[in-house]
């Protein structure tokens, strides 16, 4: 049976397969050639800057670090660095809230522990989630866990969560509406304050996944909730140090209650050994060292106003998209024609890679660019030209 259903993925152009590559700054090399990789979540070039990790090294020395925890964090797997780096996030993200809301920040593994814990600790079968229909597996994983009863709202529709918050809220106990704020495959944002009126209109709890927004999106890169300003109204807010902070492991800050409940009842957290310190020490080292550079806020910003002109560029060429982020995406429609013209792009030398079904939905496979802050936009404008 699992042979034929791996048959049949071939036959779709839907089978996966594991890219074994190097890096190096901006570069992939892939089956001995060189690409510019545009398929990495590094959106701010840390993960492969080597100077940067080479500068870490040296302060780490100073350090007595393990590269194992050894065992879930309840029992020995406690380093004093997590404390240290839970510590760091609530004084950021404390700062934007009033004194008297109490909160906390609570790692997690990665962002798909951090989704599917939360999501599935704070929901029984006798509550209700309301989520976007674009939300990450992770967070439907947790959801299906739970046992809740959830409803799919269209994609960033809130007239439509409203009709379903109107038709089914009173008919459970508890409720949460949950999303992405950067989606991770259009590049679009939520409405964030939309989405806090209803959630205090229907007495919901509202958690928020920062994955591909913090450390890059906000005036101290906490990310939307950050730019929005709403972030002492919300009461969960899901980050991840893996994706533009370069390093390992996840975090929910929030509402101090919520936090101390995850701690006594999300698996995830419990039942797995934890990430290793030098990795919390690196996320400790690229916040105090990167994200509070004063050069950090003017790199930034040039990037962004590259991004923008990459975007006006193809919809010159007649591709429009409504990403407000660095995810950028070239909707194809099948996955032949996806992973026809990846190909092409790869023969010129830009690494990207299709994105298909079940990853989007049927017929909305694409080629997912993904910008960086250490790119050379000058041959990233030729990809224009290509596509």
């Amino acid at each position: 049976r699992f042979q034929k259903e791996l048959q049949t993925l071939k036959e779709n152009s839907a089978l996966r397969t594991i890219k074994n590559v190097a890096k190096e700054s901006e570069y992939i090399f892939f089956e001995n050639k060189k690409y510019i990789n545009l398929s990495s979540n590094d959106y701010l070039g840390i993960g492969n800057n080597r100077h940067l990790i080479s500068e870490f090294f040296e302060t780490a020395k100073k350090e007595e670090l393990f590269l194992g925890a050894t065992s879930s964090r309840l029992l020995t797997g406690g380093d004093y660095v997590f404390a240290k780096l839970e510590k760091l996030l609530e004084k950021k993200f404390q700062s934007k809230i009033p004194s008297n809301i109490q909160t906390k920040a609570l790692l997690f593994n990665s962002g798909y522990h951090a989704n599917v814990g939360v999501h599935c600790a704070l929901l029984s079968k006798n509550d209700v989630i309301f989520q976007d229909k674009l939300n990450h597996a992770s967070i439907i994983d947790g959801t299906m866990l739970s046992g809740a009863k959830m409803f799919r709202y269209k994609h960033l529709d809130y007239k439509n969560l409203e009709n379903l918050l109107q038709k089914h809220r009173n008919n459970f106990e508890n409720a949460i509406i949950s999303t992405e704020t950067v989606f991770s495959m259009d590049g679009d944002i939520c409405d964030l304050k939309k989405l806090i009126e209803l959630k205090e209109k229907y007495d919901c709890i509202l958690i928020v996944d920062e994955a591909h927004a913090f450390g890059l999106l906000g005036e101290n890169s906490l990310g939307v909730s950050e730019m929005q300003d709403c972030i002492k109204d919300i009461d969960l807010i899901i980050g991840t140090f893996g994706k533009a902070i370069g390093s390992y492991g996840a975090f929910v800050f929030g509402n101090k209650i919520l936090i101390e409940y995850l701690k006594n009842k999300a698996r995830s957290f419990i039942f797995s050994t934890m990430f290793p310190p030098i990795n919390a020490m690196f996320s400790i080292f690229v916040i105090e060292n990167v994200l509070q550079n004063p050069n950090f806020q003017q790199n930034k910003k040039k990037f962004f106003e590259k991004v923008n002109i990459f975007k006006k560029k193809l919809e010159e060429k007649g591709f429009c998209s409504d990403s407000k982020s660095q995810i950028v995406p070239i909707v194809l429609g099948s996955n032949e024609k996806t992973i026809s013209v990846c190909e092409k792009f790869q023969s010129k030398g830009f690494f990207t890679l299709p994105i298909r079904h079940p990853t989007v939905a049927l017929n909305s496979s694409r080629i997912r660019i993904s910008l960086r802050c250490d790119l050379d936009f000058e041959k990233v404008y030729d990809l224009v030209n290509l596509i």
